[in-house]
């Protein structure tokens, strides 16, 4: 699996440092990307990855709905989240090495 990173050049909405895309290089869903991922600034200090999700609405109330959910632990989110961090953060160093 690699991590496809894409930052946010516009700086809209504030925090929003990047998106990010898994793209799936072997087993059954090689050839596939999962995205909807989000790299955040905190404001307090650090960085927050926010997963794939869709919006609806009951009786006028705004919801969401987790695309990807742990089975039984949230601990389980702790990989992915650390993947594309480091991704984003290899990404930083390219780019500061090429400006």
């Amino acid at each position: 699996m690699n991590v496809t990173i894409t930052p946010n050049d516009k700086g809209n909405p504030p925090g929003k440092l990047a998106d990010a895309e898994l793209h799936f290089t072997d087993g059954p869903l090689s050839g596939l990307k999962l995205i909807g991922f989000t790299i955040w600034e905190r404001r307090s200090g650090g960085r927050n990855v926010t997963f794939p999700a869709r919006q609806y609405s009951v009786n006028g109330e705004r919801r969401t709905f987790a695309m990807l959910r742990p089975i039984s632990s949230p601990e389980a989110q702790d990989g992915i989240r650390d993947l594309v961090l480091d991704a984003y953060a290899r990404f930083e160093e390219q780019m500061a090495g090429t400006g």
